[in-house]
């Protein structure tokens, strides 16, 4: 039986040389283990062309762990951090950081817009107490690219600090920091690198890490704790998600041979072209214009047929072998298509048949008796 194909924003659907790489057991302090995970955190690190001025630091967990293990260090506890939202992702860095007890300020732009860096740069200007920035590179609730260039020259311009959630985008989209100036990048396993999950990393300037000491606000996301410990010993502070580190590995090695950021972002960006032609084919439209779609995943508004619901969508199009995602909307009702994953057109064009079956099976039902 083959697992189903999951068009989600990850958990993806993986490769079997990264399954495969998942039947080993590794021991937490054994020394081959320790030099897997410094190979795979210095490959992480090239790919933002860090070089010896960024560290990569892995936690357990989420990718949401990973986040707030970035804020809760880097954001010093007298420190105040605006976050730009457009969305879920954004709303749930603003409520970590709430949650932690630091001062915030929260610029928000509405789901159907992007971040506007004029309005970033006008708030920076009138609240000198801003002392770190945080966006969305990505934003996930629907698919939307935000103009993560602009919006760090806005806060280097103002000489203030930046947080990147690189979730979705990593490995994709453009993100350098030779071009970028920012402390921290955070991203998953389990997003467009195809791991699995169970790892956050955080890719950090070395000296704002370091300056970052007896800034956090939990032991186990202590991120400088975490990487002083890592670099005295080579081992993980706590229990280690050994078999995802493996997984990592494998699928790196499969992203190099791809091409690298290039090769996967044209596998992603003909995924996201033929899914929204077949989508238009079906009569469903896109909630995002093309300049704001960023080939990740697509946010579907729901067909106005009375006969819809997303719950049998669902399980239609999930017994034809498809996993779909719900949205992530306050106002309208969507749902969300992934085109990221170790997924190609062939699987694209299975996920819209059964979406056409499942919607077809759906509306017929609803059909009014003409006997």
């Amino acid at each position: 039986m083959r697992d189903p194909i999951l068009l989600t924003p990850g958990p993806l659907t993986t490769s079997l040389a990264t399954k495969v790489a998942m039947l080993n057991d590794w021991g937490s302090w054994d020394a081959e283990f320790n030099a897997l995970t410094a190979g795979v955190c210095r490959r992480l690190v090239a790919i933002v062309d860090g070089g010896a001025g960024f560290v990569c630091v892995p936690m357990q967990g989420s990718g949401t762990y990973a986040v707030e293990a970035a804020i809760g260090t880097l954001l010093p506890r007298d420190g105040k951090l605006l976050v730009l939202v457009n969305g879920a992702y954004g709303e749930r860095m603003a409520k970590l950081t709430r949650t932690m007890g630091r001062a915030l300020s929260v610029l928000d732009f509405g789901e159907t817009h992007p971040v506007e860096p004029a309005q970033v740069a006008a708030a920076l200007a009138t609240d000198p107490a801003i002392t770190h920035v945080g966006v969305i590179h990505c934003e996930t609730s629907t698919g939307m690219l935000n103009p993560l260039e602009e919006v760090a020259r806005v806060v280097e311009a103002a000489g203030r600090r930046l947080i990147v959630d690189a979730m979705s985008s990593f490995g994709v989209l453009p993100l350098s920091a030779r071009d970028l100036a920012f402390d921290a990048v955070i991203a998953s396993s389990n997003k467009a690198l195809e791991g699995v999950p169970g790892m956050g990393f955080v890719l950090a300037r070395k000296d704002a890490l370091l300056a970052a000491k007896g800034n956090a606000h939990s032991l186990s996301l202590d991120l400088h704790d975490q990487f002083v410990y890592m670099s005295e010993t080579g081992r993980w502070r706590y229990t280690p998600p050994t078999h995802v580190v493996a997984a990592l590995a494998a699928a790196l090695d499969q992203y190099d041979a791809e091409g690298g950021r290039l090769g996967r972002l044209a596998r992603y960006e003909g995924n996201c072209a033929r899914l929204l032609a077949g989508l238009a084919a079906l009569g469903l439209k896109p909630f995002l214009p093309s300049a704001l779609q960023a080939p990740v995943i697509v946010t579907v508004l729901a067909p106005s047929h009375p006969g819809y619901a997303f719950p049998e969508l669902y399980e239609r199009a999930k017994a034809s072998g498809f996993i779909l995602y719900p949205g992530k909307l306050t106002e309208l009702d969507t749902f969300r298509v992934g085109c990221i994953g170790a997924i190609g057109s062939a699987e694209i064009d299975g996920a819209l048949a059964a979406i056409g079956q499942a919607l077809g099976a759906m509306f017929s039902d609803t059909q009014p008796d003409q006997r």
